[in-house]
């Protein structure tokens, strides 16, 4: 008698009480969701423009047809031409905690999109510019996406870029001869690198 009738009261306040009721089932949609989807899917958020910056202030600039990017001294003139200097930030959120946002670099050189990746060449990481889009979702893993972290602790302003699919290597710059070559680097435990010191 009694409980049956209590037990429908509820049924019938909750079916009411609709927007509550939605509510109530997306927070547990999120507490369920990411326990069960295991995955990495990528989806990107939003898109900075920067120029990108080492410590001693110069600007990273990439040359397709060279095959090259490098940090350089760049005059005010050649960077309102600003060719391969404006980068385009990718920021994408993610279904998992990760470690830093997720991004991914483009470029515009004369009328064509560029975007950064690495491959191992062989038997070392080599950072690559190609032509083309980056994509608006990942579905996985990929050879495009690095993670943004401050750093240091004290020092919010500058950046460090991990790749995601080698940990513990980062964006960073040697010296070539007169050039100040893009690499990724190997960070050693508790160091601070300045090669890897990115300003935006």
């Amino acid at each position: 008698g009694r409980v049956k009738m209590s037990a429908e009261e509820i049924l019938v306040c909750a079916v009411e009480l609709g927007k509550n009721f939605c509510l109530y089932f997306d927070d547990l949609f999120f507490i369920i969701i990411p326990a069960e989807l295991e995955c990495d899917a990528l989806c990107k958020e939003k898109t900075l423009h920067r120029v990108l910056r080492n410590v001693n202030s110069q600007l990273l600039v990439v040359r397709p047809d060279l095959n090259v990017a490098a940090f350089e001294d760049v005059t005010d003139q050649e960077m309102q031409s600003g060719k391969g200097m404006h980068f385009s930030i990718h920021c994408y959120k993610t279904t998992t905690p990760l470690a830093g946002m997720p991004v991914a670099f483009s470029v515009q050189v004369e009328d064509k999109s560029y975007y950064m990746c690495c491959e191992r060449e062989r038997g070392e990481m080599i950072i690559r510019f190609k032509e083309g889009e980056v994509p608006k979702e990942i579905p996985g893993e990929s050879n495009i996406i690095f993670f943004k972290k401050t750093f240091t602790s004290c020092c919010s302003k500058a950046f460090k870029f991990e790749y995601s699919m080698e940990r513990g290597m980062f964006l960073a710059f040697e010296e070539e001869g007169y050039l100040r070559k893009l690499i990724l680097k190997k960070l050693s435990k508790d160091e601070v690198d300045e090669t890897m010191k990115i300003s935006l």
